[in-house]
């Protein structure tokens, strides 16, 4: 029985390890993050690998650091005949990537060498892409620029946002992962070189990505709003207090950018900078609870011709 040894710390990576179990491999170890505070009251939370890690009586393992810790020495120690990794969160040290008689492999969200870094999901929606995909791929020493094993497709609409799509790719992922270990193990795989002249960077999300700029195109912010949804969430200034805008959809209509051009019974509609504007069907007024944007408009007396900060 081939031994692994998971590392993985979000939401997306718990499909993956639980196909890894139901596909009989014999987990060693999972490695994930440190517990962190979480919420308002701060209540120190364990990431979703390790719950899932504890359903099935695992050992975990939570670095706050890799490179040069003890737990590190512990991993290598654990001999496991491969490590997989999906959105861990860190980068393996060179001592590591070569301890493994099968390597270390990683499940990435993005059509590589396309979108690497730690935020792909996001940056694919944002940038208006109409695919994206799972890359399984051997690791190396620089972000996410291995010699890649397989990839898969998904398709993005419009319906799309980053909620949907991560559910989409990490299900793929865990699929794909499973139809990829039997030929690798068995040495069956081939590597392709990345052309890295071709590479694109997904970055994590900054807090200034999240002001919406209703100077753009319409296309533009709806992707911005979509791609930020349902975290961390664009937002917009109005009446002088940032409101977050969770959902929206594309409409018509001209004015000057961020005006409120029209209401209807699903929301409001602003201007952009071009002839496709955006209704705004979901917010969140500042200090007050995620709302549809039809009951805000019952409450606050919203005029046509008010305008959002540029």
């Amino acid at each position: 029985m081939t031994s692994v040894i998971f590392m993985g710390t979000p939401d997306f990576s718990v499909p993956v390890l639980q196909r890894i179990i139901a596909d009989g491999y014999e987990v060693k170890a999972v490695v994930t993050q440190p517990d962190r505070p979480v919420g308002r009251k701060k209540v120190l939370t364990p990431p979703p690998v390790k719950q899932e890690a504890m359903k099935h009586g695992l050992t975990v393992i939570q670095p706050e650091k890799l490179s040069g810790s003890v737990e590190l020495e512990k991993i290598i120690a654990l001999e496991a005949d491969l490590i997989i990794t999906a959105a861990f969160g860190q980068l393996l040290p060179k001592k590591l990537l070569e301890a493994p008689v099968h390597g270390c492999i990683n499940v990435h969200a993005s059509l590589l060498p396309e979108l690497r870094g730690g935020a792909p999901i996001h940056h694919s929606i944002i940038r208006g892409y109409k695919e994206t995909g799972i890359t399984i791929m051997y690791m190396a020493e620089k972000l996410d620029a291995g010699d890649v094993i397989s990839q898969r497709a998904v398709e993005i609409t419009d319906e799309d946002h980053v909620g949907t799509l991560h559910d989409k790719l990490s299900e793929t992922g865990a699929e794909l992962l499973s139809e990829t270990l039997p030929q690798l193990i068995a040495g069956e795989t081939n590597r392709t070189p990345q052309d890295h002249e071709k590479a694109t960077y997904a970055w994590n999300i900054k807090r200034e990505e999240e002001k919406i700029d209703w100077n753009r195109p319409g296309r533009e912010v709806f992707n911005q709003i979509r791609g930020l949804y349902p975290w961390p969430v664009a937002y917009t200034i109005f009446r002088d207090k940032p409101m977050k805008i969770q959902q929206a959809k594309l409409s018509t209509g001209s004015g000057e950018p961020g005006e409120i051009i029209r209401t209807t019974d699903e929301g409001i509609v602003f201007a952009t900078a071009d002839h496709e504007a955006v209704l705004v069907t979901e917010l969140q007024p500042s200090g007050k609870k995620k709302m549809a944007a039809s009951d805000f408009l019952r409450g606050s007396q919203v005029k046509v011709g008010e305008k959002a900060q540029l």
